[in-house]
């Protein structure tokens, strides 16, 4: 009797991270070095700002009071939570609210100013490098 012929079939290799790879490698093997930068790659250009410093933005009065909002909130939970009295706790957050909302305004605009400063300095010592250090004093 003739032998029916099996169709061949492909290994399955698993790889560490515990997936099964079905499909066979293509292109050459790359280096650690190489497939990393091509995952950095093709990051870069998802998510705001992922990775690095974030940059402060200007200061605001709305941004201010969501975070004087956010913190009245917390801090009248947490008196509930104490067992004060609501209507004391409730009182204390709106006191809390007025000292932090223009509190919050003020440290925006001094973070941000800094940044802009910052901004400034790296400029100017960019800008005196290219130059050549700006003039010179000849020696007497």
């Amino acid at each position: 009797m003739a032998q029916t012929k099996k169709k061949r079939r492909r290994k399955r290799r698993g790889t560490q991270g515990g997936r099964i790879d079905t499909r066979p490698a293509r292109g050459r093997a790359r280096s650690r070095s190489e497939a990393q930068a091509r995952a950095r790659s093709r990051t870069k250009g998802k998510g705001k700002n992922k990775g690095g410093p974030k940059t402060p933005q200007p200061a605001s009065w709305s941004s201010a009071i969501k975070k004087g909002a956010v913190a009245a909130v917390l801090f009248v939970g947490l008196l509930s939570l104490m067992g004060q009295n609501p209507l004391t706790s409730l009182v204390v957050g709106i006191v809390m609210l007025g000292f932090y909302v223009p509190m919050a305004f003020l440290l925006d605009r001094f973070f941000f100013q800094r940044y802009l400063r910052k901004e400034a300095q790296k400029r100017q010592e960019k800008e005196t490098s290219r130059t050549g250090g700006g003039a010179q004093q000849p020696e007497s």
